[in-house]
């Protein structure tokens, strides 16, 4: 079984007309995502959204990837400590 790692994903959406596309892909990687908060900012309209996964390495990064693609859409990603 391949490792996995624990990460938080931090998410800023300026531009509303792409929720609906970061959440197709949070659906496609749902096996993954143990956990969602997502919190309205409204005087700023902004939307702020953690999502907290337990996956391999290679599919965090690729889902971190493929939200920077998204214009309007900010995020960073923090990884647990890699265990020995």
């Amino acid at each position: 079984m391949e490792e996995t790692r624990v990460a938080l994903i931090g998410i800023i959406i300026e531009d509303k007309e792409k929720v609906a596309d970061l959440n197709a892909l949070l659906h496609d990687y749902e096996q993954y995502i143990i956990g969602r908060m997502g919190i309205p900012h409204r005087t700023k309209a902004i939307n702020v959204i953690s999502v907290v996964m337990d996956a391999p390495q290679d599919e965090i990064s690729a889902l971190s990837g493929k939200i920077g693609m998204l214009k309007g859409v900010s995020s960073k990603v923090i990884y647990d400590r890699i265990r020995d």
